[in-house]
């Protein structure tokens, strides 16, 4: 009885060491390679250049409608004002003639779609 219980304990020790050297699989493992870590799924590319796009396209227009604004502004003298943008950051630079015409030249910027951010280089002179 006892040889064969030392004779089964070896069996069982023999089997286990061959599974864990041939890598066989554990039940119900499956064989399908593991999902890519961070995905949300596949990526449609020319959807992603599309909003890419639009987004391009928002930002350039977005220095122009500032400009159309304070050129259509009362308050505003839109000649002496410059707007550049970078992204989605605009920058006004120029001379303006007093306070409330600087702050509604900003005021103009920060409400057009698209902006983030406006960067004020405004100079406030006497009357121009």
């Amino acid at each position: 009885m006892r040889t064969l219980l030392i004779a089964a304990l070896l069996v069982v020790v023999v089997v286990v060491i061959w599974g864990y050297s041939t890598r066989v699989p554990k039940p119900g493992a499956s064989n399908q390679p593991a999902a890519e870590v961070g995905t949300s799924g596949t990526l449609n590319k020319e959807k992603a250049r599309a909003a890419g796009a639009e987004v391009g396209e928002k930002v350039a227009v977005a220095g122009e409608k500032i400009k159309a604004k304070m050129a259509l502004d009362d308050t505003v003298k839109a000649r002496a004002i410059d707007v550049s943008t970078d992204g989605s950051t605009v920058t006004i630079s120029g001379t303006v003639g007093s306070p409330a015409e600087r702050d509604r030249a900003l005021a103009l910027a920060r409400e057009t779609d698209g902006v983030a951010r406006v960067i004020d280089h405004l100079t406030v002179v006497g009357s121009r």
